[in-house]
């Protein structure tokens, strides 16, 4: 996986053995089997994680204690070649609906019959500056790496 981390922005690159329409489907209608149950917002266990189908939908959390958390919204919905989502958590991974920083994930056949992956997660100034701000990015870089291998095994399976 090649990736590249800025002050703004997260990117990571890879190539998956399946059709992109096949990759869309593992990483949308699929999300709740491969997204890590290590990385979840609110005081309970993850139990589901959803992103809904549509533009305008919505991406969240439902934890074992029955409390539902929002992460973001669906900005772009285009099977099978792109995914637009507002990230609404801030630095303290806490649904903050005025905060807006954007996961872009876009799928493109290769030859074959492989998708590449084109990862970017961008606006992260909107997080803050400094050294704790630095750290957080640094945080999601390396919590992005682990959720996309998370990906690429479920899409491999």
């Amino acid at each position: 996986m090649s990736q590249t981390i800025t002050p703004a922005t997260i990117r990571k690159s890879f190539t998956v053995r399946a059709t992109p329409e096949k990759a869309f489907q593992v990483f949308t209608d699929g999300f709740d089997r491969w997204w890590p149950r290590s990385h979840s917002i609110g005081d309970a266990p993850l139990k589901t994680a959803t992103i809904e189908p549509q533009a305008g939908g919505r991406w969240y959390s439902l934890t074992e204690d029955g409390v539902e958390h929002d992460w973001g919204d669906v900005l772009a919905w285009e099977p099978p070649a792109r995914l637009l989502l507002a990230w609404r958590l801030n630095g303290e991974f806490a649904y903050d609906p005025d905060l807006l920083t954007e996961v872009e994930v876009r799928f493109a056949p290769v030859a074959g019959g492989e998708t590449r992956v084109d990862f970017e997660h961008r606006g992260l100034e909107r997080l803050g500056s400094g050294a704790g701000a630095d750290r957080i990015r640094t945080g999601m870089d390396q919590g992005w790496a682990l959720i996309l291998d998370s990906f690429q095994a479920t899409v491999a399976a």
